[in-house]
């Protein structure tokens, strides 16, 4: 090989033909703290405990590092050492973009992330789409404890966290034995919404709501499926609308029930839709969220229907845009909580016996829900 040639590889790629020029080793944290003249959980401090430190030590630490190259303590390892991976996991039965699309799970998922940051932990999202049975992201999410957000009693991401050795607390549902949970009191917060239109004088009723099973139902629904619903949620509060109205006289039997497995206000609307078709002399429509009311109020509006004048509509939750069209609804603190599902994680290592978080609930009585009309009114009014 020609002088010359060999003094071209030398400019243009950095090295001599069978002799690499030494590189600069990457610092690590050994190094850093003999540079400094330190101990090496000097260094550590200056990354993981700053409270540990005076300002300027851990100034000096963090400029000779970047000097240096030293890119800070390898988290991975770090997690090997510690066991902690400081992340929470939040399991929701839904598409990701669930969590960031519906206004009650945005507000949960807001509380969670405000606990998280004041602990100072990650926030890790383990989505699970309906009818998937791979629970692999559970087995591999690496977390110090497990949030679930409103899932069914049999659905098998509950079973694989749940057979995780991490501390669980549930949001909403399912009711398990022995497991942290934080929610309302659905059935009393429904109840005072039936109290509210049987005094009213409706009697005759009709109800939607969320999905009962993993097993996709857009229709009416049975006793049966009713009374065995795998949401708990859905099932205590048909379960307290049919306590409520057969004290009124009502037979829950004949009082149409249709059910929506996906939760978007066109399926509210569609859902009406198929009620009001079969049963139009319902004189009141009980929805179990607010996102199927506002449906229900868009399908009265098409039908040309005067709310409440013709139809009461009622919904649950208290989301922002039912606020701001006077919906009557059932307020309950989402953003709360989110925040004590974390909290109440996060300081489960302090307890030894499982802790309910009940949260208060408020019945808004909006501008959607009034007395029905009689026979004459329906015949002659405007």
């Amino acid at each position: 090989m020609s002088c010359l040639f060999t003094e071209y590889l030398l400019n243009r790629y950095g090295f001599r033909m069978g002799r690499p020029i030494r590189t600069r080793r990457q610092a690590t944290l050994a190094s850093l703290a003999a540079e400094l003249g330190v101990s090496r959980t000097t260094v550590s401090n200056a990354y993981n405990r700053p409270d540990q430190l005076s300002p300027e030590l851990r100034r000096r630490v963090l400029e000779t590092a970047r000097r240096l190259g030293y890119p800070g303590p390898d988290p991975v390892a770090r997690s090997l050492r510690t066991r902690k991976a400081g992340a929470v996991g939040l399991l929701l039965t839904e598409n990701l973009s669930y969590a960031f699309r519906d206004p009650a799970a945005v507000g949960v998922l807001e509380g969670l992330a405000l606990a998280c940051e004041d602990a100072g932990v990650g926030l890790h999202l383990v989505p699970a789409s309906p009818g998937h049975e791979d629970v692999a992201a559970v087995h591999r999410a690496g977390v110090d404890g497990f949030v679930v957000y409103s899932v069914p009693d049999d659905d098998p991401h509950l079973a694989a966290v749940l057979q995780r050795p991490v501390p669980t607390v549930i949001i909403d549902q399912p009711r398990i034995d022995g497991v942290d949970r934080v929610g309302p009191d659905d059935a009393a917060a429904v109840a005072n919404i039936a109290n509210h239109l049987v005094e009213l004088g409706h009697r005759q009723i009709g109800v939607l709501c969320m999905r009962l099973a993993r097993e996709r139902n857009d229709g009416f629904v049975t006793l049966e499926r009713q009374s065995n619903a795998h949401f708990h949620v859905q099932r205590l509060r048909l379960e307290a609308l049919a306590a409520a109205f057969s004290l009124a006289g009502v037979d829950w039997a004949n009082v149409p029930v249709v059910e929506r497995f996906d939760h978007t206000v066109d399926e509210g609307a569609s859902a009406a839709r198929q009620l009001l078709d079969a049963n139009p002399q319902v004189t009141a429509l009980i929805c179990t969220s607010d996102i199927l009311a506002l449906g229900a109020l868009a399908e009265a509006e098409r039908r040309g229907l005067h709310v409440p004048g013709d139809l009461t509509v009622t919904g649950f939750d208290g989301i922002a845009e039912a606020e701001r069209i006077g919906l009557t609804t059932v307020h309950q603190p989402v953003l709360e909580k989110g925040k004590a599902a974390g909290k109440l994680l996060l300081g489960a290592s302090e307890r030894v016996t499982p802790k309910i978080i009940t949260l208060p609930t408020e019945l808004r009585v909006g501008r959607t829900s009034g007395p029905p009309r009689t026979a004459e009114e329906r015949w002659f009014g405007p």
